[in-house]
């Protein structure tokens, strides 16, 4: 018999973890009634579950509409672990090192639950307005840092985190541009993936624009995404220069450290129209004029 079965538990503490388990399966404020079904038990049995989690930061109730979500102890909890993920550990000093380099704000996203999420931020050495913080989740396709995963995940995997934020409040997206159409999309990420760098211009936050580039594992998974942003008029954001060639150095620093071989593509990436880059550093097409498209950091 495993050790995890012959243990002592606290049987309270696992059935209040189911309505913990539940908020952040909804990823949205939930009644009372709602967040005590998809547990599984009564309004009157979740309730003092709840006011135990609230009072340790675990839970918040909004004052107005009563509705429950994760607090503010759930969300160090969970940075805390995705920091601590090897692939992370490998990153933060490298992204340290180019944020100083660039001088301008940069950021690492890893794919959590909810979608693209920001763990990690650099403030530029300018005073620059950008409303990102740690536990940031980004649109998929309007988003650069999106839309490095929307086009190196594997397809399936892409499509069930762009359905999963219709709707969902909390994701940083586009501020007036609709879903692309499917041939729009396809173009845009098959793009993405032939030049190894995304980029958005002016959106969500006009004004700022941004290059964010893939950090691949010994697998050939995308693992995380490195963003760099910065006013139009001081951001470089051409595919081929300074700030785009650093990050992808640094990129391919990160990928290298973590076993990617160049050319190695992740399973279910052979659906895609366009292989992975076979060397992060090099850009794998002619630069072209710049142009605006949907997108954000």
């Amino acid at each position: 018999m495993s050790t995890e079965h012959t243990q002592r538990s606290i049987q309270s503490i696992e059935t209040g973890a189911a309505l913990l388990a539940a908020l952040v399966e909804a990823g949205e404020p939930m009644t009372l009634r709602d967040v005590a079904r998809a547990a599984g038990m009564t309004s009157a049995k979740a309730h003092p579950y709840l006011v135990s989690f609230i009072r340790v930061g675990l839970v918040v109730q909004d004052e107005t509409t009563s509705r429950y979500e994760l607090g503010p102890f759930a969300l160090q909890m969970g940075l805390v672990t995705l920091r601590r993920m090897a692939p992370v550990r490998v990153a933060l000093p490298e992204v340290s090192r180019l944020a100083s380099e660039l001088g301008h704000t940069t950021a690492l996203a890893v794919l959590g639950s909810h979608g693209p999420t920001i763990i990690h931020i650099i403030e530029a050495s300018y005073p620059v307005h950008v409303n990102l913080r740690p536990g940031t989740v980004m649109s998929m396709l309007h988003t650069a840092t999106g839309q490095v995963f929307a086009s190196f995940l594997p397809p399936k995997v892409a499509q069930h985190y762009i359905d999963r934020e219709a709707g969902d409040a909390a994701v940083v997206t586009h501020y007036i541009a609709p879903q692309p159409d499917e041939s729009t999309r396809d173009a845009l990420l098959a793009q993405v993936r032939a030049e190894g760098i995304a980029r958005a211009l002016g959106n969500p936050l006009p004004g700022i624009d941004a290059l964010s580039v893939p950090v691949f594992d010994h697998t050939g998974n995308v693992v995380q995404a490195i963003t760099a942003l910065g006013p139009s008029g001081l951001f470089d954001a051409a595919v081929d220069g300074t700030i785009a060639r650093a990050l992808r150095d640094c990129a391919a620093r990160i990928s290298r450290r973590l076993g990617w071989v160049p050319g190695v593509a992740a399973p279910g990436a052979g659906e895609q129209s366009t292989p992975l880059p076979t060397e992060l550093s090099t850009p794998s097409r002619a630069p072209r004029k710049s142009r605006k498209r949907a997108g954000g950091a």
